[in-house]
């Protein structure tokens, strides 16, 4: 028995590729197993499988280790080290370098972890990205989404890819290079570096490949890289600051509010070259009415300095902390008390990433002494939890929102653009109405002088002119178009008389929403009526106007005075209407679709 046993196994290790079914007893399950091995590493695998024998051969599991990958050819060539039909076959198909495994590697990884150098390089030449990232998450996980077994999945990792990893690990985010560093070899980690990979890459789990280093060789190496991709960003950001400046950028999404941005883009600006103080964060107050771009001015500087990172933007609405005893959501429950070991919502949130940008949305609904825990944390830059660790926060940018004195900010701006006789004058907040006016107002509020002398920026949002409300309606408008034609199959046009009927609906207090209701009232309302009566069709054309060309349209008020005069008794006029122009895909007027209240008519 042992000489047949012997010779099975001589007889295994010559051939190129076996397929292998042997079942692992720690499973508690028979399974079979498929695996490519190659005789130079499968002699643990043989015995292994000799020990435990199969007790079926599941043809299905077979067909999936290689056959689900687009060109499964690669894997098996790079695992061979057959490297001349790799060079062949990446000759042939110019995009077979970007095919993955099905659990998630890609063919320049293999070749890193199996350390086939040419194959390394034929890869590299043909233009594989060494930036691309791993999708495999850990044998439970991957074997969940993937609705296979465990420890099929365990098997596969480890003969289609390395028996030297863990497979129970998770490595989504990892690069070539950190394999290469995990491999320990420092002659994959130049080749890597000298094609750009980013040794700044952080996986999943927030490591960088120097993370993982132990030899020191491989540590410079990586430290030295590390400093020079440094200075090339460093150096990159700033050409692009100087060729778009921050306020650019800012006025692409947010309409108006010139000196907003100008106040806050300076601050960043001070910030982002050095001209600043390191102890103390950035702290803003940005103060007016509701739906005029307060938060999304927020959102922009976020997207901004993070590269829309979703944990670069922390928001917290403070209207969930409007009791004392919800203090302890903020910075976690003391020693104790339920959820202690948790932390608090925004302790979390700062120490997975200490730069954050922090919104505090309606900061005047919180309980003072919630505004009392941020005294430090404007202050010092550092905020300790409910178990009493101290997390360090000076790079972070700190933004409350806050409603209060809007109406009187509103009712000064529009006294100024009366007083200058142009609606659409470049208005600014005095400082004399900022000591005399707000000051005393947000003291009342805050109640504390030192909260507020830990402010470096209180910024005035100001209500829009007409010019501005004409560009938020064109932007919603257009924002709808897209909709529309991506749902639907409908083209949307509409005239300048429609935007001045909507613009006529603004409230001052609403800001931007109430030309949003306008809009979903009057025109998408119509629009959604006509479609449920079947009078829209995919590839129609529909151009929106007005029964009469605007409000202020003085043939419409002539004529309406006219009907006074002739009149014993004064005849109300009916105000201007939607009307949906519908042409069908020939470029033929279909019909013409009129809004009376909650019904269509026939024009």
């Amino acid at each position: 028995m042992t000489f047949w046993t012997c010779s099975f196994r001589q007889f295994v290790l010559q051939a190129r590729h076996v397929i292998i079914c042997c079942a692992l007893v720690r499973c508690k399950h028979l399974i079979s197993y498929p695996g490519f091995y190659r005789p130079w590493r499968s002699s643990r695998f043989i015995s292994f499988a000799l020990a435990y024998p199969a007790t079926y051969l599941d043809v299905s599991t077979i067909s999936f280790s290689l056959s689900g990958t687009k060109n499964a050819d690669v894997f098996e060539y790079i695992m061979s080290m057959n490297n001349k039909s790799l060079q062949s076959i990446l000759k042939d198909n110019k995009e077979v370098h970007k095919c993955r495994h099905p659990l998630g590697w890609t063919p320049l990884m293999l070749a890193v972890v199996i350390r086939n150098y040419d194959a390394v390089t034929e890869l590299l030449k043909a233009g594989a990205n060494p930036n691309e990232v791993d999708h495999f998450s850990g044998v439970v996980r991957t074997a969940r989404d993937l609705g296979m077994m465990s420890s099929e999945v365990e098997w596969m990792r480890m003969t289609q890819f390395s028996d030297f990893l863990n497979p129970s690990a998770d490595f989504r985010g990892c690069s070539a290079l950190h394999y290469a560093v995990l491999m320990n070899d420092i002659k994959l980690v130049h080749l890597l570096l000298e094609k750009g990979a980013d040794p700044t890459l952080v996986n999943e789990r927030g490591h960088r490949p120097f993370m993982y280093a132990k030899d020191p060789s491989i540590k410079q190496l990586l430290s030295q890289a590390e400093s020079k991709k440094a200075k090339e960003v460093a150096a990159k950001e700033r050409e692009e600051r100087r060729l778009q400046p921050l306020e650019s950028r800012l006025h692409k999404v947010i309409v108006g509010q010139e000196a907003a941005i100008r106040t806050v883009s300076a601050a960043i600006r001070r910030k982002e070259n050095g001209w600043y103080d390191e102890d103390h964060p950035l702290v803003f107050l940005f103060l007016g009415s509701s739906g005029i771009g307060k938060t999304e001015l927020a959102k922009q500087v976020a997207a901004y300095l993070h590269k829309d990172v979703k944990k670069g933007f922390i928001r917290i609405d403070m209207s969930e902390y409007q009791e004392k005893h919800e203090v302890s959501k903020f910075i976690g429950s003391p020693p104790g008390y339920v959820g202690h070991e948790e932390g608090g919502q925004l302790t979390r949130a700062l120490a997975a990433c200490p730069n954050a940008v922090v919104l505090f949305d309606e900061t005047e609904k919180a309980h003072p002494d919630v505004l009392t825990a941020l005294l430090q944390l404007f202050d010092e830059g550092r905020l300790t939890d409910g178990r009493g660790s101290t997390i360090n926060c000076k790079d972070a940018i700190f933004i409350m929102t806050s409603n209060v004195g809007s109406q009187v900010i509103a009712e000064h701006a529009q006294a100024l653009r009366h007083s200058s006789g142009n609606d659409e004058a470049d208005i600014e907040i005095s400082r004399d109405f900022k000591e005399k006016v707000m000051r005393p107002i947000l003291r009342r509020h805050f109640l504390r002088d030192e909260f507020l002398g830990r402010i470096n920026e209180m910024v005035y949002f100001l209500p829009f002119s007409t010019s501005e409300l004409t560009e938020l309606v064109n932007r919603s408008l257009k924002s709808w178009s897209e909709k529309a034609l991506k749902r639907h199959s409908l083209t949307i046009t509409w005239s300048r008389e429609v935007v001045d009927l909507i613009v006529d609906g603004y409230d001052v207090y609403y800001g931007a929403r109430s030309i949003n209701y306008e809009i979903e009232r009057r025109i998408i309302s119509l629009l959604a009526l006509a479609d449920e009566q079947g009078h829209l069709h995919p590839g129609c054309h529909v151009n929106i106007s007005v029964s009469h060309k605007s409000v202020k349209d003085e043939a419409w008020s002539l004529k309406k005075s006219n009907n006074n005069e002739d009149n014993t008794e004064p005849t109300q006029s009916s105000p201007p209407r939607i009307v949906l122009n519908v042409t069908d895909a020939k470029g033929k007027l279909k019909q013409v679709l009129d809004l009376t209240q909650t019904t269509l008519s026939w024009a």
